[in-house]
């Protein structure tokens, strides 16, 4: 039987991750650890970075080393009339980072709900992003936004859509400032960009904030608006509503997602540990009539958690001479590893490295 004490923080993690996705209906996906170069080319502006590892196949063809599982997920799938299809995932992508230079393998987890999305769907995963990262830590925040608000927001000001980037940009930053003097260089109504400018500033907790919002959204955002106040009391009666915000800056490829999206923290970790959300517009461009929500949760950042960097390499550090009889360390490691404790055998103190305890063979022997 596995003994989770000697794993490491992430594989304890996805442990945790696995069962809490399957209590509720999702099942592994699997997929190669290659794809058609042409697929990800055709799709290049949904990826973090368009750059992508590339190799001639046998028969001639360029393949990539995957740069992400959604687009796989998609690809792999079929629509069914009033089903989803609920999957999740452990695997790793190569890419270069966001602000990065150089290409790495990132491991992630994740989940996606495709299929005819209701509002319960939608719930589901917001609820499943929130117990992920409550298995993760018991310190974190989950902030989620609206795209369908938002868009209807910048809608009303009646801008090209090379305006509506650029205010976009401004509520990723929360740069009100900028904002203001976006619209004033275009002639926005006042009040619109009032509206805008007050919106870009919102961040707080779901409640309060949806109930401020309520004076901000024109009329076409007002089923967004009916949408989030639903989300807002479902998730308030759930362990972990304090823990919810709504903060616009939330802004995900607008080309690709539509209604909720989100982004979730953990105390130690400055990057966000935790991305999704609803990507309609995603789907339809790849030929797809469903919708579909999900998240990807990115395991290898919880290195960084201090927690992680208590974790040893081993329980205990057993020094032994180069010359050793085999079968008095054999019998010694056996001893240690029946009494439930992790064994690094060497023959003298790694200069890196991290165990609870350091003993000698003839101290094992006497344990």
């Amino acid at each position: 039987m596995l003994d989770e004490t000697l794993l490491k923080g992430e594989e304890r993690a996805m442990l945790a991750l696995r069962s809490l996705y399957r209590s509720y209906g999702y099942r592994p996906f699997r997929m190669s650890r290659f794809e058609e170069y042409e697929f990800y080319m055709r799709n290049k502006d949904y990826l973090e970075s368009g750059r992508i590892i590339t190799f001639t196949d046998t028969d001639g063809k360029l393949m990539a080393l995957k740069p992400d599982v959604t687009l796989s997920i998609i690809k792999n799938g079929e629509d069914e009339p009033g089903c989803r299809q609920k999957v999740y995932y452990d695997e790793s992508v190569f890419r270069v980072p966001a602000g990065g230079q150089q290409f790495r393998e990132i491991r992630q987890a994740g989940l996606e709900c495709i299929g005819d999305i209701r509002l319960y769907d939608v719930y589901e995963v917001l609820l499943l992003a929130a117990e992920s990262l409550g298995a993760l830590s018991d310190r974190f925040v989950l902030d989620l936004s609206h795209l369908g608000i938002l868009s209807a927001l910048l809608e009303e000001t009646g801008q090209d859509e090379a305006f509506q980037r650029k205010a976009a940009l401004c509520f990723a930053e929360k740069n009100a400032h900028d904002l203001r003097d976006l619209c004033l260089s275009r002639g926005v109504d006042p009040a619109v960009t009032e509206r805008l400018c007050r919106c870009a500033a919102l961040c707080g907790p779901l409640p309060e904030t949806v109930r401020e919002l309520e004076g901000l959204c024109p009329a076409a955002a007002a089923e967004s608006l009916e949408e989030l106040r639903t989300l807002s009391r479902l998730l308030g009666e759930t362990p972990w509503g304090e823990r919810i915000s709504l903060d616009f800056s939330v802004v995900n490829n607008m080309g690709y997602y539509s209604g909720i999206v989100f982004s979730g923290f953990l105390e130690g970790i400055v990057d966000t540990v935790l991305s999704g959300g609803r990507y309609d517009r995603l789907m339809h461009k790849l030929g797809r009539k469903s919708g579909a929500i999900g998240f990807a949760v990115y395991l290898d950042l919880l290195r960084t958690l201090r927690s992680e960097a208590s974790d040893p390499d081993a329980d205990v550090l057993l020094l032994v001479p180069g010359d050793a009889d085999p079968e008095r360390v054999a019998r010694a490691v056996g001893k240690l590893t029946a009494a439930g404790r992790s064994v690094s055998v060497q023959e003298r103190i790694p200069a890196a490295g991290s165990f609870g305890e350091c003993i000698r063979l003839e101290e094992a022997e006497t344990c």
